[in-house]
């Protein structure tokens, strides 16, 4: 079995200027993602794990390795807010 990250259902998602607004009515709150984090958020779309966003987001951005870890921390704040589900294929 793999582990796939997928979006959570019913969330208002307001693309602005520079990331999303996300309102999320189960929880009544409002959310603010940057670039970035949009950026993971939309990777999430049930196609790839972990391991794959990570890399797919360092591929993006040009990154090294050193920087794996914050774009894991925002996958796990993700996780923890409820945005995003993980899901085994």
């Amino acid at each position: 079995m793999t582990e796939v990250l997928v979006r959570a259902d019913n969330l208002n998602i307001n693309d602005v200027a520079d990331g999303y607004v996300i309102y999320q009515g189960a929880r009544d709150r409002v959310h603010y993602l940057n670039k970035t984090a949009a950026i993971v958020f939309e990777l999430c779309d049930g196609d790839l794990g972990i391991d794959n966003i990570i890399r797919s987001v360092a591929d993006l951005f040009k990154l090294e390795e050193t920087h794996d870890e914050e774009i894991r921390n925002c996958i796990e704040s993700l996780l923890k807010e409820g945005l995003v589900l993980s899901r085994s294929t």
